[in-house]
């Protein structure tokens, strides 16, 4: 009698502790995938450089950038361990206190799993060579292949729909 009494006590405790975790769980809050995720490649720089500074009118685009994504919130950018790519955002990630998070271009599914946990909206700076792969991977419109002088088109990734802008030209005169 004793044997049995000492038995459901245990599997009583044993009920209770799996119960409290599955409440756990149920009330702990989900991490909601990011709203938007914005995809572009880094801006101008010369060709055939290994890690070149952005030129002239790439840090222009850099500005343009950056008051592209005036009032729209961004919570987190993602960037390659370029050059090019930090120049890319620094004005943004200044005016927004970010600091960029370095990834791994080689390794594209670490970065869809990790944006995948995120919140609010990203931003990816890739290379020619991984936007169109991201863009498709995030969900969205697969990018042609992009050369050398592609440079200044963002895609926004959204709500199942794909957008693309180009930055780097001048506002339409009124």
């Amino acid at each position: 009698m004793r044997h049995r009494r000492g038995m459901n006590m245990r599997m009583g405790t044993i009920a209770g502790i799996f119960t409290l975790a599955m409440m756990a769980l149920i009330a702990a809050p989900a991490r909601a995938a990011p709203t938007t995720v914005y995809v572009m490649r880094h801006l101008n720089t010369p060709e055939g450089q290994r890690d070149p500074d952005l030129t002239a009118e790439g840090q222009q685009n850099a500005q343009r950038v950056r008051a592209w994504f005036t009032g729209k919130p961004l919570t987190a950018i993602y960037i390659s361990d370029f050059r090019r790519t930090r120049q890319t955002i620094a004005p943004l990630a200044v005016e927004r206190g970010l600091t960029p998070v370095i990834y791994d271009p080689a390794d594209p599914k670490a970065l869809i799993a990790t944006i995948g946990g995120a919140s609010g909206s990203v931003l990816i700076v890739g290379h020619s060579n991984t936007v169109p792969d991201l863009v498709e991977a995030l969900g969205g419109d697969r990018p042609g292949p992009m050369t050398h002088p592609d440079f200044g088109d963002i895609w926004t990734i959204a709500g199942g729909k794909t957008d693309r802008v180009r930055i780097d030209l001048p506002p339409p005169a009124d």
